[in-house]
């Protein structure tokens, strides 16, 4: 059996609109000023604290814990229940139900908390699509540290496995892990996919099959 295992912001969803409406709302909120949008997408993939901590050091704030924890408790509540700004990348939702209906085990691993992963996957329809998940307050180390990698790997029945990310977070958590590693290059990552750790790239997820094939097959 074959194991793959996806990240999910900038990868499997475009999310970075609906996280940057939900800093401005949350920065409001604190008479901060607010941040343009590739600001704050850089600020994606290492987890809210990171994001919350990120955003109050560019917006020139002092950060405290009492404040780090208000924004953070605002931010999610925002960001569990907003989904008008957030898209499936194209083809994501039938690359995923093409695997699942033959026969590979899918799983997700991710920095985003449990609550927003399950919310989201729900209103794209893919909640069931996954069979084991490692998400950002699972109480693991966030990715890079390939302790929730790891995770994910030790809940599959497959003997071989693919991760697959956008971002040099998810590179480094893979080569941490040893695992192979195919980078979507639409995503989030801010170098250029040669100088990121990977066995194969993709753009376009009707690509990803081939790959699949070639790194972590179905047995025979």
């Amino acid at each position: 059996m074959s194991g793959i295992i996806f990240d999910l912001d900038g990868t499997l969803i475009d999310s970075a609109p609906q996280i940057h409406a939900a800093s401005e709302t949350v920065m409001r909120a604190e008479a901060m000023r607010t941040l343009p949008l590739d600001a704050v997408r850089g600020f994606i993939g290492n987890g809210v604290p990171v994001l919350i901590s990120r955003c109050i050091a560019a917006a020139g704030a002092d950060e405290t814990p009492e404040l780090h924890a208000r924004m953070s408790r605002h931010f999610s509540e925002i960001y569990e229940t907003s989904f008008d700004r957030t898209a499936l990348y194209p083809g994501v939702s039938d690359m995923l139900h093409a695997l699942k209906a033959d026969g590979f085990r899918l799983g997700l691993c991710t920095n985003k908390p449990e609550a927003a992963a399950r919310a989201v996957l729900a209103h794209f329809g893919l909640g069931r699509m996954f069979d084991a998940m490692a998400c950002g307050d699972a109480g693991l180390p966030a990715k890079p540290d390939p302790a929730p990698l790891r995770h994910v790997v030790s809940q599959l029945p497959a003997r071989q496995f693919l991760y697959v990310g956008d971002s040099e977070v998810d590179a480094e958590t893979a080569h941490h892990s040893g695992l192979p590693f195919a980078l979507y290059t639409r995503g989030y990552r801010h170098t250029p996919p040669e100088e990121i750790y990977h066995d194969a790239t993709f753009d376009d997820f009707a690509q990803l099959r081939a790959i699949i094939d070639r790194i972590a097959p179905l047995p025979e």
